[in-house]
């Protein structure tokens, strides 16, 4: 156990980022306290730059030990504190985490969240048209996600098999985002192990504990800057990682 573990941590992101999500989660699971520190209006600040050189999120100061990028801190906080590993000593378990948390970042994230969700949900919150075409190039590449997961959890209750780990916390928060559009919420109706899986993570105390701690659902207003800054174009070389990004 790290010998910052007696220190209260603190988690620097937005409420509505998949990935801050994800470290809050791996918070909850662990039952750590930890504060955390909202930076919707100042994420584009010299201060924010300080916190992540990358301008994303999150970032978790723990003591006067900082680290961002989600995987960095989801393992960090799994070794760091007391509570149930999420990370089993099996080899064979670690690399499927691994290649579930690659998958996410390389396959899922990209085209559930910065091509769909972002154009179904998060730029029409803000009264900006979607992009039929990015929308469009997306679909075929969730409904070969949504396939391969599904595939997965018919052998087991869990990405890696009977016991929860790192990889169902990172995978939760962007199936349940892509499930509130129209196209992702068909997609998942075909799933039925999916299905069986976010009913089981959302009955678990801790989802719920975190669930109860988020705002109620209001516009990104930094997303504005995506439209133009970050937005993909199915006519140009591919832009990948997104605004949310890998790790913010």
């Amino acid at each position: 156990m790290s010998e910052h573990s007696s220190s209260e941590p603190v988690l620097f992101g937005f409420p509505r980022s998949t990935y801050v999500s994800v470290a809050r989660l791996v918070l909850h699971a662990k039952g750590v306290r930890y504060r955390f520190q909202d930076v919707e209006h100042d994420i584009y600040t010299p201060q924010h730059l300080e916190r992540h050189p990358f301008g994303r999120v999150p970032a978790l100061l723990h003591g006067e030990f900082w680290v961002y990028e989600t995987s960095a801190i989801a393992l960090y906080i799994d070794e760091a504190f007391a509570g149930p590993t999420l990370m089993p000593q099996d080899i064979l378990q670690r690399a499927r985490i691994h290649q579930w948390i690659s998958s996410l970042n390389a396959y899922l994230y990209p085209y559930m969240i910065y091509y769909l969700v972002h154009e179904r949900i998060v730029f029409p919150d803000l009264g900006i048209a979607s992009d039929e075409e990015v929308v469009a190039e997306a679909l075929p590449k969730v409904e070969r996600a949504i396939q391969v997961m599904d595939a997965a959890l018919q052998r087991a209750p869990f990405l890696v098999g009977e016991a929860l780990t790192l990889a169902d916390y990172f995978l939760l928060p962007t199936i349940t985002a892509v499930g509130f559009t129209a196209e992702g919420s068909k997609l998942l109706s075909d799933a039925p192990h999916i299905r069986d899986w976010l009913a089981r993570m959302s009955a678990r105390p801790e989802v719920i504990e975190f669930r109860s701690t988020l705002p109620p659902r209001a516009p990104i207003e930094h997303a504005r800057r995506w439209a133009t800054e970050h937005r993909p174009g199915v006519r140009n070389p591919r832009q990948t990682g997104g605004s949310l990004g890998i790790g913010g």
